[in-house]
Formats: structure tokens, C-alpha cells, sequence
């Protein structure tokens, strides 16, 4: 029991950073629907510069660069541009992937030790919670961490209040003073360095290496989790580790049902898209109404000015 719970917490790991970065850059007002691509770039260049340098480190470094660098893209077509942010996201999605690809190639099935693991002297003795959450690697840790650090921020912090101004009502963000944009700016930024280090722990730790297209799709999942999440660091983290669930349950299932070996490892794809239909209804709507105490984490509207550009007058 102990090793599937630890199992789904480190394959659930680059998606906690994909989904928590998500969920700040749409917090602030911005869609980056380049998230597929955008992971899959993030992955060539951390492995690679990983495997050039032979450090592990600096390859994490300049996948967060290239995920912000494309997220800064974005925002500089939606903000300053008014560019309409779902053409662009869908846009810079098929450039990264493909450029993910061709500069990706001669680094196809190279090989590379990993992020080490590194158990926590002590704590990871404690029975039943010691193996799950304290014999992992420092990927593992900075995603547990990071989940707590974001609902902080987001929800008990000046500046969080802030962050969720300029999504949720920008024109009274302005008449206060805020600057709208400019803030738009740093946390699309921010939110593209997390997805980097997401798309670095895919080819660095959870799928050691790089292929074609080593990451498609999980960039949708985030998104699709982002929104499972209703915009909540929590809630977000939640729908991050059922994906790793059905992940791993994929993965037991194929030696049982060989024949099915080319269907399997694709389940939970479409399980986790029913999932968000039966999540997004009014029954969470419903509920939150009942207990007011848990609105904050039951919320799934997204941000009112998510994906409208703010011109100030």
C-alpha cells in the first residue's frame, strides 16, 4: 500500500507543477493553451542540456526558462497586442511541439542518470507515512511543497489578493491602483517557469529520457485539471494525483490483460475527461451553498477576466 501511494505521488509530480503553474497564469487573467507543447519544449531542453553538461540541475534551470519564454510569448500577444489568446495558445502549441522534435532528435533514446532520491533522515522512518512522503527525490518534495506555498500566496497574502484581482475584476484592480497588466506579465512568467520544471521532471525523473512526442498529451490533462481543479492550488493537486492513480492502475492491468496493451496506457486520457464532466456539474455548486465553509475549496468558476485583454482608460 505504502509503495503505490509513494509511486502515484512521484508520478503525479511534473503535473503538480504543470497544473499549479496553470492555475496562477489563469488566475491573473491569461490562458496559456500552448500547455502541450510548451511541457514537451520544456522536456527536450532540460534533458538535453542535462545530458550536454552532465548537469542535472542546470537542465531544470533552462526547461523553466524555455516554459516561461513561451509563456511570456503569450503575454505579450494577448496584453500588448490583443491578440486573441486561445489562437495564439493553439499557435506557439504546434510550433513548440514541433520544435520540440527537430532540435529534440539527436538526443532520441539517450541515456542519463536521473534525479537521485534523497530520504529524509528520521522522518522517513514513521510508520506508513515515512516510505509515502519522506523516502522520495527533491522533484517529489518541491511539488508537495509547492502545492502549500500556491494555496498561501493565492488565498492569505497582499499580493495573492492582488493576483486575483487583476483575474477576477481588473477595471476595480486599476482604480486601486494595481497595475493590471504589468502584474498579468509576472505571473504568466511565473506560471511558465512552473510548467518548465513540470516538463524537466517528465524527461529528468518520472520518464527518464526523451523520445518523439514525450510528453503529448499531458499538457491537455493539465489543463483539463486546471479547471477539474476550479482554479484551486488543492483541489488542482487532487486532480494531478488521480491521473497518476489511473496511471499506475493502467500500468498493473497490462500484464493481466495483455491483449488490451495498446489501450491501456491511453485509459486514463478519456477516464479523466468523464471525471471532469461528472466533477463540473451543479452538485458542487449545490454543495458549496450548503457548507459556505468550504466555498473556497468547492469554487469552479473561473476567473471573470480570464482570457479578456484590459486596456486601461
Amino acid at each position: 500500500m505504502e509503495a503505490a501511494l509513494a509511486t502515484i505521488l512521484a508520478a503525479a509530480a511534473p503535473l503538480v507543477f504543470a497544473v499549479i503553474g496553470e492555475t496562477i497564469t489563469e488566475k491573473a487573467g491569461v490562458i496559456n493553451l500552448s500547455l502541450d507543447g510548451s511541457i514537451m519544449l520544456s522536456a527536450m531542453a532540460g534533458f538535453a542540456t542535462a545530458f550536454v553538461t552532465g548537469n542535472l540541475w542546470l537542465g531544470f534551470i533552462v526547461a523553466a526558462l524555455v516554459g516561461m519564454a513561451v509563456a511570456l510569448l503569450i503575454a505579450f500577444a494577448s496584453i500588448s497586442l490583443k491578440l486573441n489568446q486561445v489562437a495564439v495558445g493553439f499557435v506557439l502549441f504546434a510550433l513548440t511541439r514541433d520544435l520540440s522534435s527537430f532540435l529534440g532528435n539527436p538526443y532520441v533514446h539517450q541515456r542519463l542518470a536521473g534525479v537521485p532520491h534523497l530520504p529524509i533522515p528520521i522522518l522517513e522512518n514513521i510508520p506508513f507515512l515515512g516510505p509515502i512522503f519522506f523516502q522520495q527525490d527533491l522533484v517529489v518534495y518541491g511539488s508537495l511543497v509547492l502545492i502549500f506555498v500556491a494555496y498561501w500566496f493565492i488565498f492569505r497574502t497582499r499580493p495573492g489578493l492582488k493576483l486575483r484581482a487583476v483575474g477576477e475584476r481588473p477595471e476595480a484592480a486599476h482604480a486601486r491602483g494595481i497595475p493590471v497588466n504589468r502584474l498579468r506579465y509576472l505571473y504568466t512568467a511565473i506560471g511558465g517557469a512552473l510548467v518548465g520544471l513540470g516538463g524537466a521532471a517528465f524527461s529528468l525523473d518520472m520518464k527518464l529520457g526523451w523520445s518523439y512526442q514525450h510528453t503529448l498529451n499531458f499538457g491537455w490533462i493539465a489543463l483539463a485539471i486546471v479547471i477539474f481543479g476550479g482554479w484551486h492550488p488543492y483541489r488542482a493537486a487532487l486532480g494531478a494525483y488521480l491521473f497518476g492513480a489511473l496511471q499506475i492502475i493502467a500500468l498493473k492491468l497490462q500484464p493481466i490483460f495483455p491483449g488490451l496493451s495498446q489501450v491501456l496506457p491511453s485509459m486514463p486520457f478519456p477516464i479523466m475527461i468523464l471525471t471532469l464532466v461528472i466533477i463540473y456539474t451543479d452538485w458542487l455548486k449545490r454543495l458549496a451553498d450548503r457548507f459556505p465553509s468550504l466555498r473556497e475549496f468547492l469554487a469552479s468558476e473561473p476567473p471573470s477576466g480570464s482570457g479578456v485583454p484590459f486596456e486601461p482608460e
